[in-house]
């Protein structure tokens, strides 16, 4: 009886900690629906859970980074780069129930196995998936050239409707004009790391032009180490103090790099 006991105190604890887990670093927007929970995973990792159903962004980085988190009903992948198509952690993470939404250049490289459940859109193209909606923009380098790290066209950055939230996914990207055309976005996630992507000024500028209620800087780890995001967010509010900042922890020391 003391046995038994004890293995059903250790099956509570460890499932208060999962809990918990799940629970830690994560922020809630109300929607009309019920709430949005966006929990920033690893770099531009992140996972958004709304409406009993889960979505990661681009996994990468194995899946101990998603413990306490539930599998995900969609993925969304925005490039063929190991950051963002990570082949090892899509092997390693439960995606039985998953359904993959990728441009046509990551769709090629997926696995036999996945691609049955593989939904391809381009950019400027849209589908709906578990009631959200999801629409395709360009994400490139500029000045566009042949040689560029993104090409236009290759990758997606995302919008996405949550019933009367909308939620933009830069992608590795710099401040092209489909981003600084955007409006009424009520939370962005923006790149800003050299030289894959842009800096802080120009992150800054494009969000001060297309101004998000909310924005994340993530994707922010360069060649050089990490990008001064509180540098970015002094620039927003100095632009404009009613966009919010969000400062979150994007590299937890303990993650696999």
């Amino acid at each position: 009886m003391k046995l038994k006991s004890i293995f059903l105190l250790s099956g509570l604890l460890l499932m208060l900690t999962a809990q918990a887990q799940q629970t830690k670093n994560t922020d809630r927007i109300e929607t009309e629906k019920g709430p949005l929970v966006i929990q920033p995973v690893l770099h531009g990792t992140l996972a958004l859970t709304w409406g009993g159903k889960t979505i990661y962004v681009d996994p990468y980085g194995g899946a101990e980074v998603f413990k306490g988190i539930a599998a995900p009903d969609l993925i969304l992948i925005t490039d063929i780069h190991g950051d963002h198509l990570d082949l090892k952690t899509l092997e390693a993470i439960n995606t039985d129930k998953a359904t993959f939404v990728v441009p046509q250049a990551v769709a090629d490289k997926m696995p036999e196995n996945l691609k049955k459940r593989v939904v391809v859109i381009g950019n400027n193209d849209h589908t709906e998936q578990h009631g959200i909606s999801i629409a395709a923009l360009p994400m490139y380098n500029l000045p566009e050239t042949e040689d560029s790290r993104h090409t236009k066209g290759r990758g997606n950055g995302y919008v996405l409707e949550f019933a009367d939230k909308t939620v933009y996914l830069s992608g590795d990207t710099e401040d092209i004009p489909e981003m600084r055309a955007l409006r009424n976005i009520d939370v962005a996630f923006v790149c800003m790391n050299l030289p894959y992507t842009m800096d802080v000024d120009q992150a800054a500028s494009a969000v001060l032009e297309f101004k998000p209620a909310i924005v994340y800087p993530y994707h922010y780890r360069g060649q050089d180490g990490l990008s001064d995001v509180e540098a970015f967010k002094r620039k927003v509010n100095e632009g404009d103090k009613n966009i919010e900042v969000r400062l979150r922890n994007w590299y937890p020391e303990n993650s696999k790099q």
